[in-house]
């Protein structure tokens, strides 16, 4: 077997895919892409037996059709050196022996059967839903949630992003019981009501390739199992099986005090008090009073204080509640407008946070619980 291949072409799609290969396997066979050559196109597979990856590269031309595994760090690491040439792979499909020819030189390595490698799961088609997503909309949807999924043994529906579909929206959540994130886009028809977990992996796997999509990326799943289809990759992995918590119940509704402020002055401030907060907690106070806020921060056991004073727009009585610096300041930096809505009802309810204007069919809203002040 035999076939030539652009090498940079060759070594980006491998880049793409070995994201999925876990740097510990059970299946030693799980260390390995898979190579399988039909009619002159060669898909590559990675998997690390939840999640699958399936890529195609076209190649210059090919002899015979087949398959083999090849490990997966010996070649990444191989063609990161090759500059852009043709390679020349030979493949003995009797003795697994492999030899990639570049300009100036050869690499020998034996390849494993592809036999070994975990066959694609196919979904159950009588319980099947589809849907479709614009690229642009699924990456921005990723990256304003995946920041606030759980790594929580015991709860393991919180560690994925929760994908809630509607005849005329989709939601997407994500929380791990400190902060929420809600970000809902208006789509067309979709069918009937339907639910599903994507653990954070897939999420993120998908993040990296989505960047440079331009199709409409097509979803599919069934009870256990999904699959995403882009031009170029197919995604398959597991589902996490549970169910998601009533995300709307735990938003509270009516809160009386409402500030407006500049993201970016906001952060600033925060980053520089935070210095100076608990180091066990993290604990910045907000106090709110005449168009103002007042963050300030102290560590008791090394008698390090801060405080700084930002204006905003704020009217209601005077109040103070204290956050977690760290989960603050990541909420501020997953919202892309210019300014911000705080909405507070008291110092142990949770703050609403939001966009002072929300893109064209688009809603997006955090939520940050509160931390106990001492005083």
């Amino acid at each position: 077997m035999k076939f030539i291949v652009s090498s940079t072409s060759l070594f980006s799609h491998l880049q793409a895919v070995g994201r999925v290969i876990n740097a510990k396997n059970t299946l030693p066979i799980l260390d390995c892409f898979l190579f399988q050559m039909k009619d002159s196109t060669l898909s590559i597979t990675a998997s690390d037996g939840e999640t699958t990856m399936v890529t195609s590269v076209e190649v210059n031309q090919s002899s015979t059709d087949g398959d083999f595994a090849i490990n997966a760090k010996t070649i990444l690491d191989a063609l990161k050196e090759v500059p852009e040439q043709p390679l020349t792979f030979e493949i003995s499909l009797e003795t697994l022996e492999i030899t990639v020819q570049y300009q100036n030189g050869q690499y020998s390595l034996m390849g494993q059967n592809a036999e070994d490698f975990p066959q694609l799961v196919e979904l159950n088609e009588d319980k099947m839903v589809e849907l479709t997503m614009e690229p642009d909309v699924l990456l921005d949807g990723f990256n304003r949630t995946v920041f606030a999924t759980a790594d929580d043994e015991l709860r393991p529906v919180m560690n994925g992003v929760y994908f809630d579909i509607t005849e005329s929206n989709i939601t997407l959540v994500a929380s791990d019981g400190h902060k929420l994130v809600r970000y809902q886009v208006d789509t067309p028809s979709q069918g009937e009501r339907s639910a599903f977990i994507l653990p954070k992996k897939p999420a993120n796997l998908l993040r990296n390739i989505l960047t440079k999509e331009h199709d409409a990326v097509t979803i599919s799943f069934d009870e256990r199992n999904a699959v995403f289809l882009l031009k170029d990759f197919r995604l398959v992995c597991r589902l996490i099986e549970g169910r998601y918590p009533n995300y709307n119940s735990v938003i509270p509704q009516n809160n009386p005090f409402k500030i407006i402020i500049d993201r970016q002055l906001f952060i600033g401030a925060l980053r520089r008090v935070s210095i100076f907060s608990s180091q066990a907690s993290s604990l910045i106070k907000l106090h709110l009073e005449n168009n103002e806020v007042k963050i300030s921060a102290q560590d008791i056991d090394f008698s390090t204080s801060a405080e700084e004073v930002q204006s905003c727009q704020y009217e209601g009585t005077p109040m103070s509640i204290g956050f977690k610096s760290t989960f603050l300041i990541d909420i501020l930096n997953n919202i892309s407008s210019d300014e911000i809505i705080m909405e507070l009802a008291d110092p142990s309810r949770a703050g609403v946070i939001f966009p002072t204007e929300q893109e064209d069919g688009k809603n997006i809203l955090m939520l940050l619980m509160p931390m106990m002040l001492n005083d």
